[in-house]
């Protein structure tokens, strides 16, 4: 037998897992899919679990089913790429490997930010959205809630509460001169006037150098907030960055064109983990998956892997509560209706997959 791990149950790990069950997989394989959660969660929609606005049960799918699939739902504590074996939390035995597939996505990056990790509340995994649900939602009216960080997450994150939680106040911290950096101008200035318009504050120029309960300071300016928000950037998960493999400034594993570690082919890489010269998305990671699972699948049938085809990304689309919306599609900025409507139409073909 064969033996293929795929750990983390992520856009990556998932989109690999259909590909390698679509494509005529070997009778003496085993996949083994390790995730700290029994459930696909879609982590585009943990913004509206942190607001309140949607449920757990609507932004989680189960996992295919399949004779040749074995899940075990734990934490990893362990990658042993040497003697290629994991180790999972309260699992006395090791699970060895002949392929593994590594999607554990990516964590927040406090920039070494005194205090950042134990006084702020985060979105990056479904628990920690929760957790900061509880807090948000538990407000008294006219509390301060404060989200660091102007991209994409603390953009969905802010107007979320707003449009939740109307008797909060919310302010929004910028790092730059305008929200969404990475966004056309068109779009920086449509969503700055939401803000705007919904009595949103906005801190340009930002610069949080140390948190504290209740406060942060910004500028040298201690600044009061019942509940804080990190959104300020991620990294990769920190078993990641701790493996012997080259790594690119990000601190993501370098791979080859079939996304194999050089050093060692039978380890692929997906996702946030992964370096690539796209910035990181659920979309990127499902393509990469994809790919890997058509990769994977000609090898585990004795075939030459064919290259895979160069990835195509239809846009980034972004939510304003449950009307608004803002992103590019096909390169070209949209806000309004339409790329809100587009993104719940992504959402649903997602739980139909």
């Amino acid at each position: 037998m064969k033996r293929v791990v795929i750990i983390g149950g992520g856009y990556g790990g998932m989109n690999a897992l259909h590909q390698l069950i679509d494509n005529y997989l070997p009778k003496d394989v085993e996949i083994i899919v390790i995730d700290r959660n029994p459930y696909h969660s879609l982590k585009t929609e943990f913004y509206a679990i942190t607001a309140g606005t949607k449920s757990d049960k609507e932004v989680r799918i189960e996992f295919p089913e399949h004779d040749q699939i074995h899940y075990i739902f734990g934490e990893i504590i362990e990658i042993d790429t040497e003697n290629e074996r994991i180790r999972v939390k309260n699992k006395e035995d090791a699970i060895s490997f002949d392929y593994l597939i590594i999607g554990l996505g990516c964590e927040d990056n406090y920039h070494g930010i005194q205090g950042a990790m134990e006084y702020t509340e985060s979105v990056q995994t479904i628990s920690k959205s929760r957790q900061a649900s509880i807090k948000v939602n538990n407000l008294p009216a006219y509390s301060q809630v404060s989200v660091v960080g102007a991209g994409l997450s603390g953009i969905e994150v802010a107007s979320e509460i707003r449009e939740s939680r109307p008797d909060l106040n919310i302010r929004l911290l910028d790092r730059g001169a305008s929200v969404l950096s990475a966004f056309d101008e068109k779009v920086q200035s449509y969503v700055e006037d939401w803000f705007q318009r919904n009595d949103v504050k906005i801190l340009h120029h930002s610069n949080v150098e140390l948190v504290a309960e209740g406060i942060f300071y910004n500028n040298g300016e201690g600044i009061l907030s019942d509940v804080i928000i990190w959104t300020a950037g991620v990294r990769p998960h920190y078993l990641v960055r701790s493996l012997p493999f080259e790594k690119d400034r990000q601190e993501k594993i370098i791979v080859n064109d079939f996304y194999q570690v050089p050093a060692q082919q039978n380890i692929f890489v997906v996702g946030d983990c992964a370096s690539s010269t796209y910035s990181p998305s659920a979309q990127l990671a499902g393509i990469q998956g994809e790919h890997i699972g058509r990769i994977l699948a000609d090898i585990l049938r004795g075939e030459d892997p064919k290259m895979p085809k160069g990835i195509k990304l239809k846009g980034q689309l972004g939510s304003l509560g449950k009307s608004d919306g803002f992103g590019s599609m096909y390169q070209k900025p949209v806000t309004g209706l339409l790329p809100r409507l587009a993104k719940s139409g992504v959402l649903w073909l997602s739980k139909r997959h």
